[in-house]
């Protein structure tokens, strides 16, 4: 190694040489224990500690000597032929050939060659060098094991006074490093003494480079006027465009190179109007860089908003909505093997969506007893997400096996977890509860590894229930469209056609009406004529059966006389 600084110093500037030596050991000082101090202590058994379990790691730096490299031709010729043949001259090469084929040795050294090029050709016939034997590497089988997960590490807020821990990043380097942000959900609440290093109002930016300091902020005037719920960097070609959104019903586009305004606004107005008044609280976003054009925004009201950056006016930048939830939607996120469907989170179930359905959703979990708060795909399987809940549970759902209970549920903590993010690898899972508290947890190989076919199972069952819930639509729509027109018939006049009707059959229905009258009057006549006659003595049978003839005589009298009047 060169030398590159010679430090110089005089030997009378190190000071007096010390001389060390061995010797038994002595005592200096006992102090006796005082008997009224040892009253005042209580014993603790046992003694709960909180500790932290991470590694203690430091980084350094090296200077690396650089590598020179060089490219260089080298140039191949047919070799094999002598000196003074040359391989190029077709003659020369056939008449050395000849020459060549007349040597006896010739015809012995084909021979031993022949039979040992016969005996690898035969090898080459039996075993296949070039057989691929593991073709799907990626989408191994995994042992038939119980999914399980186990926590790893515990990361509580260093500050005195707790504050939830509501969103959590992965470096992108390697996934080494984990950000989490802490805020006070209480708004224009917050207690005396509080950390503020989190930003809510304004939109704020860090450059790891500066430390603790902000980078850049934006202006009050020109920001968000409500909490400022997500925030998502876009790939564009400086690097310094994001975006962010906030109850306020605005979706605002930054340049951090120029924040004293936004670059852009969308108001999330679905009456399509711009009105402000009538814009509906952003509490989530989500933007799939393959897909630059398009950005979602869960909202308070339950509903998802699907919008195109690259419409010409601002109406047109809202595509359209997917209602379903009963309360806010606290995660959105597109799948990462078909960004076509995508997972919401709101009121008390977890639902996936496909955006060729827009008016319900083609999955969705079962209501569960408490409120579910964030939900994450995993990142190396299609089928399987993570939710927490309100109860500090995290449920993991696999739904290639299981459509209606969560493959596992964990109980992380007493306290109600906010937020969840998956390492890119599958395998962590970090967790931020309510007081600051961040969980890592490493989940079972099972969970964190693709199964044989999943993708095209995941596919397929994507695509039916997408057809499922097409099918619904359509035959929604028809009867609705149904009982629209019978409440327009009812409401409109009737044509003439339809005051067409049988008069026969009203003529008929009116005399029966009139028949029934006449025949109750004359019953209730015929009774009050009984009631005024007096009761005669008992006659004998045979005036019994004489009275009863004149009696069925007088009213067949009486009843022609009635249909005589009626004619």
């Amino acid at each position: 190694m060169e030398i590159v600084y010679v430090y110089v110093k005089k030997r009378s500037e190190f000071g007096k040489q010390c001389n060390f030596s061995d010797r038994q050991a002595e005592l200096n000082i006992d102090i006796m224990p005082n008997p009224e101090l040892a009253e005042q202590f209580v014993e603790r058994n046992p003694v709960d500690t909180g500790i932290q379990c991470s590694i203690s790691m430091s980084e350094h730096e090296a200077n690396s000597e650089r590598f020179e490299m060089e490219t260089r031709g080298v140039n191949h010729v047919e070799g094999g032929w002598p000196k003074d043949v040359n391989p190029l001259e077709l003659e020369q090469t056939i008449r050395f050939r000849k020459k060549v084929e007349k040597d006896e040795n010739y015809v012995n050294a084909i021979m031993q060659l022949g039979s040992i090029m016969e005996h690898c050709i035969k090898q080459n016939n039996a075993i296949d060098i070039y057989e691929e034997y593991f073709n799907d590497e990626e989408a191994m089988e995994v042992m038939e094991e119980d999914p399980s997960a186990k926590t790893i590490n515990v990361f509580r807020d260093p500050q005195e006074i707790k504050r939830a821990a509501t969103h959590l990043s992965w470096h992108p380097d390697g996934n080494r490093k984990l950000a989490v942000a802490y805020s006070c959900l209480d708004f224009q609440r917050a207690p005396v003494g509080m950390s503020s290093d989190s930003y809510i109002w304004d939109l704020a930016c860090w450059d790891t480079r500066k430390g603790s300091l902000v980078a850049e902020l934006s202006t009050i005037e020109s920001s968000h006027r409500d909490p400022v719920y997500g925030t998502i960097w876009l790939q564009s070609k400086t690097g310094t465009e994001c975006f962010s959104a906030s109850t306020d019903g605005q979706v605002m586009w930054w340049d951090i190179r120029k924040m004293s305004e936004p670059t852009e606004v969308v108001i999330l107005d679905i009456t399509k109007k711009e009105q402000l008044e009538n814009a509906l609280g952003a509490i989530s976003l989500e933007f799939e860089s393959t897909l630059p054009t398009k950005f979602m925004v869960g909202t308070e009201q339950g509903i998802v908003i699907s919008c195109n950056r690259k419409a010409k006016t601002s109406a047109e930048k809202i595509v359209c909505t997917f209602p379903g939830h009963h309360g806010p939607i606290y995660a959105l996120q597109r799948n990462p093997f078909y960004p076509k469907n995508f997972l919401t989170v709101g009121d008390w179930t977890a639902r996936i969506w496909s955006e060729d359905s827009r008016e319900s959703s083609i999955m969705w979990t079962k209501y569960h007893m408490a409120y579910l708060t964030d939900a994450a795909w995993s990142p190396v399987r299609p089928t399987v997400f993570f939710t927490t809940r309100m109860d500090g549970t995290l449920d993991i759902w696999d739904f290639m096996f299981e459509q209606c209970d969560p493959t596992l549920s964990l109980k992380v903590c007493d306290e109600a977890l906010f937020c969840l993010r998956v390492q890119d690898n599958g395998c962590l899972i970090a967790c931020g509860s309510q007081l600051g508290t961040t969980t890592l947890l490493e989940v079972s190989p099972g969970l964190s590894t693709l199964q044989r076919n999943e993708k095209n199972v995941a596919s397929s069952m994507f695509e039916r229930e997408t057809r499922r819930e097409k099918i619904l639509e359509a035959r929604h729509r028809e009867m609705r469209l149904k009982e629209k027109g019978k409440a327009e018939g009812r409401d409109e006049e009737q044509t003439d056609e339809e005051l067409a009707v049988d008069l026969e059959a009203l003529v008929s229905k009116a005399e029966e009406e009139f028949f029934d009258i006449i025949f109750a009057e004359l019953k209730k006549k015929e009774a009050d004529a009984i009631k005024l006659t007096p009761v005669p003595q008992q006659p004998s049978p045979e005036e019994d059966q004489v009275v009863e003839e004149g009696e069925e005589a007088a009213g067949e009298e009486g009843d022609e006389e009635v249909e005589e009047d009626l004619a």
